[in-house]
This record gives structure tokens, C-alpha cells and sequence, in this order.
């Protein structure tokens, strides 16, 4: 029996790691009263640490003091117990827990520390509410399904610098305080005492940082780094967020590729246990558009999106008619295998979602043994018909589901339709791990908000090309997608000063607006700058996934709610005047009715 990992001054094991071959040992145990049970005078304790769960036996025969002092404890005192290990009873053993076959006999029992009653019950089915989990989150952590998920958060850390250090990419910190920039989400500010009225920013990603990083020679660089963007928080995406950061020298994406996909395919067998086969798919991303109506596709089931179009070209439908008059107007459909099973209020159901994706409405047939049933049949021909099955691939029992619209609508409203169908009719396979990439992205979008174009990835990606002209240029980026999220993207990066000015020139920016934010980008490039690329790769997301959480929430130790609020510390709160006057800064109270109560305070 080799010494225990755990051994301190104060125990000699973890409670967690005694087996059969533990029986007779003399040991010492710390940990938090997970319950406490009384049996015709004898007093069982399970005893729980980070490492589980043992039973304690506390017999008034054979240790009367340490039987007596049990009597007063209570969920979760800390406690600190000596005895000897021996096996349970024949018909007593627990084979679901590691400790199962043992117990300890006390000799002697010292409470270090006694606690109140919990808010809510410490075990992993939990009926509390996420905020007050949130607010008692040292509480929650102590839960052994937390537990495990932030081993898996450990595993896949260790799992990456293992990977990266093997193939030379060498870890370099980069700072926390750097200078905003217009880069895409908005800017966390910190406002500068030394110099007043100025501002740091918190940095949404070290993307400039590592690329001066390969200005500098450093060939090969990566970094498990904190981001923070001042955006809206969704169950994939929060204030605050970890991102395995990664930058290679004279590299085009095949060599990207090449370091990333072993690393996530190692990421799935060593966790899950499930061997994921490499070279990843690619998929351009105007034909992933056209295939899955989303830049992000759940590949782990068919149904793929059909154009329609030349099926209906002349039709007598108006509602189809007058959408395939319009510029980008297009009728796209899917066909759901089985889907036919589905009630007429679930079809109507299905109507309304496409509505609140944005469509005009949603077509739906059931195809029948001689026929297909649907609301609009009696206004499509026979032709018409037989040409959405065959291009749907549609057999009897299907749900076929027709959107006209807008491109960009249509495409939105059918990739909501085809998650939801796949999650409603059982067609998600468990234990599937299906990673794919999307290239040739374009370089630049329309935003109708700001009224101008934008980068689609950010203004440092280079074009595919020497085509500049924003309605047609693709970009030199990619997406890694796995069982319908994003969990990662990069690209090669524009490495000529001449062209970044170029590219700075489509986004709107002035020639003293590129010196004023972007000088010493330029300068650097000026010094020699070799060809490069890289990534980000979103751990929360992928340690979300492994673990089979819906949200990031759900795996990182201290997160925010939903509404960006700490229940457990209160933040964000006032400062007092003193900072304030420091800073030079004033506040201007929002009005009444925009005022929130403090966050998290009793």
C-alpha cells in the first residue's frame, strides 16, 4: 500500500481513497458530514472530501467518547477522525461508490469547525435555483458532480500544455491592461490614476500581442489566457472566458490544422472515451450555408437544407412566386425522417418558431403512402410535389418543411427547425463526437447597425486574394465546429503593412485613425514580419461539451448569472467617493426607472 498523495500533518489519507486493500490500516481522516444515521445505538457518518465519500462507524462499545461527541454533529461540521479501516459486512457493501467495500471503525473523532445549516441540500440532485446556487457557490462546488467537472476542467489544461509543449510552441504571458481597440465586441475600461482621464482596456483576446509576438521571432506561442468582452451573456458565452491562444510562424491552415485537430480528438478519447477520426472535415462556408442554414452545424444527424428554387421557378404559389421575384429571395426545405408522427399543434408549433427566427412563415407537408398532407397542398402541382421530395429526399412517414424568404432568413428559420426537429424526434446519436471546419469565410460583412462594412472576423485576418472589394472578398479564416457549437477560429494573419492599411481603408478608418489605434501594429510589420497564423480556441465551451453541461456556467468555479451579476460577491458595485476623486471620474446616475437593487445581498 504506497503512501497517500493527500497525507499532511493533519490526516494521513483522503476519504475518498480507501479500498479493500486499505483494510487494517491505521488512518486519519478529514473532510465535511455529508449525513448522519443512527442504527439501534451505533452512529454512521459519511464522511465526504473533494476525493468522495467513506462511511464511519462510531460504536459506544468500542470508542464511547468519539460515539458520544457524534451525537452533536450536524451537515457539513468539519471533522477530523482516527480508527481503523475494515471491510463492511457481508450484504453491507456499496459497489457505486470507489469506498464501498469499507468503513471506518472510529477510535477518536475532533470537531475543527461546525456549520450551519446549508441553504440547500450539499448532493448532486439539486433542486435549488441557480441564483442561490450562485450566491452559496462554495457551497455548490463542494457537490461531487462540480467536483468532477472541474477535474475535466484540469484534465483538458494539462491535456493542452502537454500537446502544445511537445511540438515546440513555447507559453508566453501576455498583459491584462492593454489599449482598446476597435476589434469587435465591446471593450471592458479601466480607468488610469497616473495618468487621468486615460483608460486601459481589458483584453477581449491577445490578438495584436501575439502577432508582435512573431514579429519578435518567436516562432511558436501559445497561452491559456483570460478574455473579457463587455457583450451580452448566453448560455455559451459569458463577461469572462478562457481561450487556448496559439500563434505559428510561416504557417498556412493546414498547419493550424495539424496542431489543433490531434489535440481535440485527444481532448474526446481521453476524456469520453470515444476515438474521433482525424483529418477533420472542411467545408467551405458558403456551401456549409447552403447545406445547414448555419456557420455552426450539428453534423451528427442528416436533414440537410435542399434549394428549392428550380423546383418552383414559374410557380402558381404567389406566396412562393413573390419571393423568387425578389433580389435574394430563396425557398429552401429539409425533410425530418419520421417527422410525419407529429400533431397538428406541434406543426403549428413548428410555424411559429420559424416566425420568431425571423421568417415570414413556414410550409409544412406530411408525405402519405399516395400523397402528401399539407395545408397549402391543393395550391402546388403534382410536379411541384414530387420535385420537393425527390430534392428533400423525403419517403413516406417524413415531415417535409418549407421556408420562402429572404436567403438569409430562410437559412436562420430552418437551422432553428432542424435542431429542434432532430432533438424531438430522438435523431441525435449519444456518444457521437462529429468536429468539422469551415473555410474561405467572407473578409467582410455588412452591418446594418452601424451602416458600414466590418470585419467578419476581425481586421487582422488576410484576404484569400488580392480581392479587396467588400461585397466579394473571402478571408484566409476558419471555424472549428463540433456537434453543432463553435469551439474555435482563426486565421492567417495579413503580415504587410500595405495591405493591413488596405483593409483599414474598407473598415472606414481615416489615416490618422489607423495611426492613432493601430501605429504600432504597422511600425512593428515594418521591422520584418514573417507570414502567420493562428487560433482561439474557446475552452469554457469544449470542457462544457465533455461535460455535458448546457451552459459555461455550469463549468467554471465562480461565474456570473445570467444577467452578468456576482450573487456570491455582489459585483458589480459602486465605488466610494474617495476612488472616484482619484480617478477624476464622476458618476451620472442612470434614471430611476433603469436603476437594478443590489446584486447578491441579503
Amino acid at each position: 500500500m504506497s503512501d497517500s498523495l493527500y497525507r499532511t500533518t493533519m490526516r494521513t489519507h483522503a476519504c475518498g481513497e480507501l479500498t479493500a486493500e486499505h483494510v487494517d490500516a491505521a488512518v486519519v481522516l478529514c473532510g465535511w458530514v455529508a449525513s448522519r444515521r443512527d442504527h439501534g445505538g451505533v452512529t454512521f457518518i459519511d464522511l465526504r472530501d473533494r476525493e468522495g465519500i467513506v462511511q464511519i462507524v462510531f460504536h459506544p462499545e468500542d470508542a464511547a467518547d468519539a460515539h458520544a461527541a457524534a451525537q452533536r454533529l450536524g451537515a457539513e461540521d468539519v471533522v477530523r477522525v482516527t480508527g481503523s479501516v475494515r471491510a463492511r459486512p457481508d450484504g453491507m457493501t456499496n459497489l457505486q461508490l470507489r469506498t464501498g467495500e469499507v468503513e471506518l471503525a472510529a477510535a477518536s473523532l475532533e470537531i475543527l469547525s461546525e456549520a450551519d445549516t446549508p441553504p440547500f441540500p450539499i448532493e448532486d440532485r439539486i433542486e435549488a435555483g441557480e441564483e442561490l446556487r450562485l450566491r452559496y457557490r462554495y457551497l455548490d462546488l463542494r457537490r461531487q458532480e462540480m467536483t468532477e467537472v472541474l477535474r475535466i476542467r484540469h484534465s483538458i489544461n494539462a491535456i493542452t500544455r502537454d500537446h502544445m509543449e511537445s511540438l515546440g510552441f513555447l507559453e508566453v504571458e501576455t498583459p491584462m491592461l492593454t489599449r482598446s481597440t476597435p476589434e469587435g465586441a465591446r471593450d471592458f475600461l479601466v480607468p488610469s490614476r497616473v495618468w487621468p482621464g486615460t483608460f486601459y482596456a481589458l483584453p477581449q483576446s491577445p490578438q495584436q500581442l501575439k502577432q508582435l509576438l512573431m514579429v519578435a521571432g518567436q516562432d511558436r506561442y501559445y497561452q491559456i489566457v483570460r478574455c473579457l468582452r463587455d457583450e451580452a451573456p448566453r448560455a455559451d458565452r459569458s463577461f469572462e472566458f478562457t481561450q487556448l491562444d496559439v500563434e505559428m510562424s510561416f504557417a498556412d491552415q493546414e498547419d493550424v490544422f495539424a496542431v489543433i485537430e490531434p489535440l481535440y480528438a485527444r481532448y474526446v478519447r481521453e476524456i469520453r472515451g470515444v476515438e474521433v477520426e482525424t483529418p477533420f472535415p472542411r467545408i467551405p462556408y458558403d456551401e456549409m450555408l447552403a447545406r445547414f442554414g448555419t456557420d455552426k452545424p450539428d453534423l451528427r444527424y442528416g436533414m440537410e437544407l435542399a434549394d428549392l428554387a428550380p423546383v418552383f421557378d414559374g410557380t402558381g404559389f404567389n406566396a412562393f412566386g413573390s419571393v423568387l421575384a425578389t433580389e435574394d429571395g430563396a425557398i429552401k426545405g429539409l425533410a425530418a425522417p419520421g417527422g410525419g408522427q407529429l400533431s397538428r399543434k406541434e406543426l403549428d408549433q413548428l410555424v411559429q418558431d420559424a416566425k420568431g427566427r425571423g421568417a415570414a412563415g413556414l410550409v409544412w407537408m406530411v408525405v402519405e403512402a399516395e400523397s402528401v398532407r399539407s395545408p397549402v397542398e391543393k395550391h402546388l402541382s403534382k410536379e411541384e410535389v414530387d420535385g420537393t421530395l425527390r430534392a428533400t429526399d423525403a419517403s413516406e412517414g417524413d415531415l417535409v418543411c418549407i421556408v420562402a424568404d429572404q436567403i438569409g432568413r430562410a437559412n436562420v428559420a430552418l437551422d432553428g427547425v432542424r435542431r429542434n426537429l432532430a432533438d424531438r424526434l430522438g435523431l441525435i446519436p449519444e456518444g457521437e463526437w462529429r468536429y468539422a471546419w469551415y473555410t474561405d469565410p467572407p473578409l467582410f460583412d455588412w452591418s446594418e447597425e452601424e451602416g458600414k462594412w466590418v470585419a467578419n472576423h476581425h481586421p487582422f485576418s488576410a484576404p484569400a486574394t488580392d480581392d479587396l472589394d467588400p461585397k466579394t472578398a473571402k478571408a484566409k479564416a476558419y471555424d472549428l465546429v463540433l456537434n453543432g457549437f463553435e469551439v474555435g477560429g482563426g486565421s492567417i494573419r495579413i503580415h504587410r503593412p500595405e495591405v493591413q492599411r488596405k483593409v483599414f481603408e474598407v473598415l472606414g478608418l481615416s489615416q490618422p485613425e489607423i495611426e492613432e489605434k493601430f501605429g504600432h501594429l504597422l511600425r512593428a510589420f515594418r521591422y520584418g514580419a514573417p507570414p502567420h497564423g493562428g487560433i482561439a480556441m474557446g475552452m469554457d465551451r469544449i470542457v462544457m461539451l465533455m461535460a455535458g453541461k448546457e451552459a459555461i456556467r455550469d463549468v467554471t468555479a465562480f461565474p456570473k448569472a445570467q444577467s452578468g451579476s456576482d450573487p456570491l460577491t455582489g459585483a458589480p458595485a459602486p465605488a466610494d467617493d474617495g476612488q472616484l476623486r482619484e480617478l477624476g471620474i464622476q458618476v451620472i446616475p442612470p434614471p430611476a426607472k433603469e436603476q437594478r437593487p443590489p446584486i447578491g445581498r441579503e
